[in-house]
């Protein structure tokens, strides 16, 4: 059982990417960033990541395309999916990949916890620390 999960927050925009990523670890997260789906899906091969956030649209590797690789690999973890444009195909295509679940930005960081504590709750069972 994690005592801390880590999650990675994936988004070409450097200033949404910092807001999300200190929101996160205010809550009680680690959180690594990555600023595009190439540095995301190396992260992802040397570090223990438990949740990936991802945007969908991004220089070099989309969020749909690091989704789409981490649903081949053997061992899945929950993805997230944001953007400001999405679609109806770009839902398809996310859930397809089996995404966790897909937001729409502007999001509110109440929103993106509770979806990223679901996912850590379903995929590993994990409960966040009871305060007091």
């Amino acid at each position: 059982m994690m005592d801390v999960p880590n999650l990675l927050v994936t988004d070409d925009d450097k200033a949404f990417r910092k807001v999300v990523c200190e929101g996160l670890q205010r809550r009680g997260f680690r959180v690594i960033e990555a600023c595009d789906g190439r540095e995301a899906l190396d992260l992802i091969e040397h570090s223990r990541v438990h949740v990936a956030v991802v945007d969908v649209h991004m220089p070099y590797v989309t969020g749909l395309d690091v989704i789409r690789h981490l649903h081949e690999r053997p061992s899945s973890l929950p993805c997230v999916l944001m953007s400001a444009e999405l679609n109806d195909e770009i839902r398809q295509e996310a859930a397809r990949m089996c995404a966790y679940d897909v937001l729409s930005k502007p999001l509110k960081l109440s929103q993106l916890t509770a979806v990223v504590s679901h996912a850590l709750n379903d995929y590993y069972g994990w409960q966040p620390p009871k305060a007091g």
